[in-house]
């Protein structure tokens, strides 16, 4: 790593760095159905990366300001005797990305373009960026240890959890924060659009073959690990972005084990 340039570097640590977040809280994510919830939170911070750099605050201040606004106004819209919580989700999707769009395009004139909001660029990260990686992923592993059996019971359980006495409620909410402190901090480098690359789609792959969980998290660290300095490599030889190049990669991944599995059955 020292005969490489100083942002290769930068990259392979947060592409390492993501996947311990991949392993230790993707596979919940994935165990608890928490995919289209991901993939929101990462879009819903778009508009807050547009208007972090003209109001002179840190991208992730204001991709977490967007992100709570945002399930804010899901649980708001939810609670409606005739609201489909999947449907309000959509909307409000819809809504960040359009005004997302439209504030980048014709009101503020954003310190990154379009393009590196919405796709990352795992080549053009600061040494502030792969700290607050480094952090979160702590973080991530201390929360983790802490709700591990209330995540389990939960996952497996969800009727029977509360007499086993797990604190269901704020398990789930110290997942949900978990998740979108992870997705916050991934967005420099995948992007407000490709977040479930990173967290979700390792972790998807993995689960076809893993028979328990300590397989399933050893698995997806691994596969997200490799799939990233693949992306990384791709990106800097081919001039393209790493953070699309890894969702090629890792849709194609996940095919050919789905088409492997499929075929061994």
């Amino acid at each position: 790593m020292l005969d490489l340039a100083p942002y290769l570097q930068r990259a392979l640590v947060e592409v390492v760095l993501l996947a311990v977040l991949a392993g230790t809280l993707g596979t919940w994510i994935v165990l608890r159905r928490l995919a289209f919830f991901t993939h929101s939170v990462g879009t819903a911070a778009f508009p807050g990366l547009v208007v972090a750099g003209p109001w002179g605050i840190a991208p992730q201040l204001g991709a977490l300001g967007a992100v709570l606004g945002f399930a804010a106004a899901r649980e708001r819209l939810a609670r409606g005797a005739r609201s489909d919580p999947d449907a309000a989700t959509g909307l409000l999707l819809v809504g960040a990305l359009a005004l997302g769009a439209v504030l980048a395009s014709d009101v503020y004139e954003s310190g990154a373009g379009v393009d590196r909001l919405l796709f990352g660029s795992l080549i053009g990260l600061s040494d502030t960026d792969v700290a607050l990686t480094a952090l979160a992923a702590v973080a991530a592993l201390l929360v983790h240890a802490a709700g591990r059996r209330a995540w389990l019971a939960t996952a497996f359980e969800p009727e029977g959890a509360p007499s086993l006495g797990v604190r269901t409620a704020t398990a789930d909410l110290a997942l949900l924060v978990a998740v979108s402190v992870a997705v916050v901090v991934a967005l420099d480098a995948v992007g407000a659009l490709l977040v479930a690359v990173v967290l979700v789609v390792p972790a998807a792959t993995v689960r076809l073959v893993a028979a328990d969980l300590r397989t399933l998290q050893i698995g997806t660290g691994v596969l997200a690990a490799v799939e990233g300095v693949a992306a990384v490599a791709i990106g800097d030889a081919l001039n393209v972005g790493p953070g699309p190049a890894l969702g090629v990669l890792g849709g194609a991944v996940f095919a050919l084990v789905a088409i492997a599995r499929a075929v061994r059955r």
